[in-house]
């Protein structure tokens, strides 16, 4: 079945474009244009030259037929971290589809990309896609965390599709691409789909060297090695989650990404103050 669906007029079609630019002291967020509801709020600067931004979706949930378009740029040794404030929702719908597309592109800079999780509620009809277009020297340490109903209040995902699109190149060259279709039982509790698990994630992470791949490893607390593997192949370190919780699926992601940060990035771990909240 196609994705693609007619857009009704009522439908939500924001834009956000940013761009970040290196200046003498500081990355600047030196290009902004948003259209319909989708903002961020001031650059911040917890941690001296590299910039903070959290993006907003202010109505709080994805209807059918609403279209989000997120471009992030980051220009040759400009450094940014974006993360969100909360999850992004996705409801239920009559029928039209809501798409999300998120391209990122770093030219010889670092980006991480840690936002938090998406929640598709059961009757949604979802598209995901998110490309990440990565040059020269390019770093990057990014996470999506996807959650098929809400299994805090026992609502499975019996209803309803969606797809999920992920690409990440440098160069032009594919160094990782998925698609997973979520369409009927067969995709939820099939063992060449999601094995009953509601939650699933994936971090990615540029790195050449091995030894924090075998430290991750024996930081994973025992209990949850069956949820969370982690693998490293072409100067890129995947590490994946599944299972039934978001809390425990963004507790090992930000704990992963804490480890790697002074590799990736020669930089220690500095929480976003708005996960404080």
């Amino acid at each position: 079945m196609a994705i693609a669906a007619e857009q009704p007029e009522s439908g939500w079609c924001a834009k956000l474009r940013l761009g970040f630019r290196k200046s003498p002291g500081k990355t600047l967020l030196a290009d902004r244009f948003r259209e319909g509801p989708l903002a961020v709020q001031k650059a911040l600067y917890p941690e001296g030259e590299l910039c903070h931004v959290y993006l907003l979706h202010p109505p709080g949930g994805v209807a059918g037929g609403d279209t989000l378009d997120i471009a992030i740029r980051v220009a040759h040794d400009a450094s940014a971290l974006i993360t969100t404030p909360g999850a992004s929702k996705f409801y239920r719908s009559s029928g039209p589809w809501a798409h999300q597309y998120q391209t990122l592109k770093v030219i010889d800079g670092s980006l991480e990309w840690l936002p938090q999780e998406n929640i598709l509620f059961p009757g949604a009809n979802v598209g995901l896609s998110t490309s990440i277009q990565l040059s020269g020297h390019a770093k990057f340490i990014g996470w999506e965390i996807h959650c098929l109903g809400r299994p805090a209040v026992n609502e499975r995902f019996d209803r309803g599709e969606a797809v999920f699109s992920f690409n990440l190149s440098r160069n032009d060259q594919p160094l990782l691409i998925e698609r997973l279709l979520i369409s009927g039982e067969k995709s939820l509790q099939g063992a060449a789909g999601l094995r009953g698990n509601p939650v699933f994630g994936t971090l990615c992470a540029t790195l050449e060297e091995e030894m924090p791949l075998q430290r991750i490893r024996q930081h994973i607390p025992a209990r949850h090695r069956h949820e969370f593997g982690v693998t490293q192949m072409d100067g890129l370190l995947v590490a994946r989650y599944l299972g039934d919780s978001t809390e425990r699926a963004r507790h090992l992601f930000t704990e992963t990404w804490r480890l790697l940060r002074p590799a990736v990035l020669s930089r220690p771990a500095c929480n976003p103050r708005i996960w404080n909240t």
